[in-house]
Order: C-alpha cells, then structure tokens, then sequence
C-alpha cells in the first residue's frame, strides 16, 4: 500500500464517520436529547480537525515525496486498491475532492459570488455532468445524500481552510475569497 492510498482511506473513513456523528447528533436533537446531540457536535468538529491534519499532511508528503515514474496511478489520482470490504467503495471510484474545486468557484462566480449551499451544489453538479460517475449517484449509507454532494461539501471545508472560500459566510452560504477568484483565473482553462 502507497502512502497516498492510505491517506485516502484514512479520509474516506473520516468522512464516514463523520456521516454517522452526523446522523447521531440529528436524532438526538430530534428527541430532545441535547446532551447527546452537543456532544455530536463536539465530536464532529473535533472529526472535521483530524481531517484537516490528515489532509494537511497528505499535502506535505506528496510535496517531499512525489510518487516514483514506475508507480501506476489511477488517472483520478488514487491507487486502485481493493480491502476486501464487500460494502466499502473500491478505493478510485468515486470522484475525487479536489476535482469539485473549479466547478465550485465557477458556481460561485456566475451567481455573484455568494450563494445557498444547495443552489451553488445544483450548479456544481451541472458543471460537472460530464466528470461526475455513476457511483457518485449512489446514496450514502449515513444519509439520503448522492455521495457527489457529500464529496463538494467536504471540499468546501478544504477549500475554506486553504482560503479559496469564506469561513465567516453566515450559515449555509457559501463565498469565493479574492484568493479564490485569482486561483479560478489561474486554473481553469
């Protein structure tokens, strides 16, 4: 297993659980359980850290250590590796993160640059019709949600903390960063 692969999994898996915390902290809210639904909270942001350092990471050892000329890479940047879990997606399958940033900051531009989450996600999956792959469709097990729109929403925190995006936005917005709007200018084609 590459180092790359692993970080992969290790932030799929943080996305999973997160989806789980997610689904225990809405139940607990719904039956008044306030204990439990803070403590979800608190857990969620404490997931929402550890991914960012994972990521973080991920980032600085690709940086210092490039990935030799004879290793097969997937062409959407992930090893194909298979952990022998029937009911986990096949590491590659799904659409990566870091392709949902364009299609993001375009969004964000065309609609003046801030915008509902859920308008900015109808365009992004217009943008990206063409990248998008069946299995990006399917529903996650913690929620009713495409994973695409779980994949955005996780890129939008990734974006946030790389500055392309505002993290004061008020709840449910989202909005481009002058950073945002010059890295659009200097990646998209």
């Amino acid at each position: 297993m590459t180092a790359n692969t692993a970080f992969e999994e290790l932030l799929e898996e943080l996305e999973d659980e997160m989806g789980v915390v997610n689904q225990a902290g809405a139940f607990a809210f719904g039956k008044g359980d306030h204990e439990a639904a803070e403590a979800a909270v608190g857990r969620a942001k404490h997931l929402t850290a550890l991914r960012l350092k994972v990521s973080k990471l991920r980032d600085e050892w690709n940086t210092f250590h490039p990935a030799p000329a004879s290793v097969q890479i997937h062409p959407d940047g992930y090893s194909q590796v298979d952990r022998g879990h029937s009911d986990r997606l096949q590491r590659g399958k799904r659409t990566p993160e870091r392709v949902f940033e364009i299609p993001i900051l375009k969004a964000l531009v065309e609609m003046g640059g801030r915008a509902r989450m859920g308008e900015v996600l109808v365009r992004v999956e217009q943008l990206m019709r063409d990248t998008l792959k069946p299995v990006d469709y399917e529903s996650l097990k913690s929620s009713s949600d495409p994973r695409w729109r779980n994949t955005g929403q996780w890129a939008r925190n990734t974006m946030v903390e790389h500055g392309l995006l505002r993290s004061d936005s008020p709840w449910g917005f989202w909005e481009i960063t002058d950073a945002g709007r010059r890295y659009l200018a200097e990646h998209s084609d």
